[in-house]
């Protein structure tokens, strides 16, 4: 069953994701080679505590941290740790609050330093497919169109998309129905209806779409060690558009004075 959200609740979630936006553009201007993925776990808790959240991912099964962090050919889940970033590395970094009983919930991948144009081309067209996936979340459409969506743009840059990991509704709990795949067909799919809230989040590969778990009992990384980039959003369904409750503007303003 999907559970629509009111225009009243639509605004609380759009309060919960931009505390996360904030805190991801908080963690921008940190991101570089000499950090560790812990401090910048500590960093972000901080913040959400102070801004009157709760750190969602934290205790969520028995994950012990406030962010997942994935490094390289991590492509989700990473667990921060002392792993001090280095130049030429990409980091995922995924977060979630809780703010008013509501839940936000939102990735971006960092460059640490400079990086190979291969690399910063795998990125770019990762974010793209977010975006294109996001223009076919509106009322009447399925969920398979969101999904094609994404993977046509992956694939047209000749990367691979994951196919076990996937999408989800959010709400009162961080994950809902749908399950929303970054792969599949057109017209297929739960029918999507105002007040649906949904993550879109593309995870592409740079090589192949084969994916395997660390014995932490968390991490995904790329069967081959090729690298992974992961974009995520999440977006409240509307009548003839996509009403996106979470923003990239933080970390845009941070990348951008670079």
């Amino acid at each position: 069953m999907l559970y629509l959200k009111t225009d009243e609740e639509v605004g609380l979630l759009r309060e919960s994701n931009l505390l996360v936006s904030k805190t991801l553009g908080e963690l921008a201007s940190l991101i570089k080679p000499g950090v560790t993925t812990l401090y910048l776990d500590g960093i972000a808790e901080e913040f959400i505590r102070d801004n009157g959240g709760i750190p969602a991912f934290k205790g969520y099964g028995d994950f012990p941290a406030t962010l997942c962090t994935s490094v390289n050919d991590e492509v989700v889940h990473g667990i921060p740790s002392s792993y001090i970033l280095r130049e030429g590395d990409i980091v995922s970094v995924d977060c979630g609050v809780i703010l008013n009983g509501w839940y936000g919930d939102s990735a971006f991948t960092f460059a640490v330093g400079e990086i190979d144009e291969s690399v910063r081309r795998l990125m770019d067209f990762t974010r793209e497919a977010l975006e294109e996936g996001v223009k076919e979340a509106i009322a009447g459409n399925r969920i398979g169109d969101v999904s094609r969506a994404v993977q046509d743009k992956a694939e047209s840059g000749g990367y691979s998309v994951v196919r076990e990991l996937v999408g989800h509704g959010i709400g009162k709990s961080l994950h809902e129905p749908p399950e929303v795949p970054n792969y599949g067909r057109k017209g297929t799919g739960s029918k999507m209806e105002k007040g649906l809230v949904i993550c879109i989040e593309p995870m592409i590969n740079l090589g192949r779409k084969e994916t395997f778990q660390m014995r932490d009992g968390w991490t995904i990384k790329t069967i081959d060690g090729l690298p992974s980039a992961h974009y995520e959003y999440a977006v409240a369904v509307d009548r003839g558009r996509a009403d996106v409750l979470t923003t990239f503007k933080f970390i845009d303003e941070v990348l951008n004075k670079s």
